[in-house]
């Protein structure tokens, strides 16, 4: 199993939409950036864990669990004109875009602010801390995981 975190503005979509969605599970599109896009495509697996990030808003940080449902496959955002993640220039024989689907398995009891994740020593390493780091999709190391994990339930 591989652990991954999930950026999304829950201004666009969220946790609250995540637990609204049939079976609180959606497919995870519109990721247009090729690194984000190999992972998705050629890394992740069906039973990986990961975490939602919500980010742009007021508390930036971890607040649920979820699980990958469906292994990488093309984005059909990229190939409808009136969807906003259309490109133009997606050949449907070679897809350029690609995603997965993701299924809730619980909200966090807080929300791990991202303030928080930077003052652990524990954390060094873990890519959502570096410098200038603004993938939306990125691994999670088993130790980074199980680490943020037991922040739950502490106070922050």
């Amino acid at each position: 199993m591989h652990y991954w975190l999930m950026k999304s503005e829950p201004s666009c979509f969220g946790l609250t939409d995540l637990q609204q969605r049939p079976d609180q599970t959606e497919p995870w599109d519109g990721v247009r950036n090729y690194q984000a896009r190999n992972m998705l495509r050629d890394q992740m697996q069906c039973g990986d864990r990961a975490f939602l990030y919500h980010s742009n808003c007021k508390e930036t940080g971890i607040v649920a669990v979820m699980e990958i449902v469906h292994n990488g496959y093309p984005d059909p955002t990229a190939f409808d004109p009136r969807e906003k993640h259309f490109d133009p220039e997606n050949d449907p024989n070679s897809p350029r875009w690609f995603m997965v689907d993701v299924k809730l398995i619980r909200p966090l009891k807080r929300t791990i602010l991202l303030s928080e994740l930077r003052q652990h020593a524990e954390l060094d390493g873990l890519q959502l801390l570096s410098k200038g780091n603004r993938l939306s999709v990125m691994p999670v190391s088993e130790k980074h995981w199980q680490f943020i994990l037991s922040l739950e339930g502490s106070e922050g």
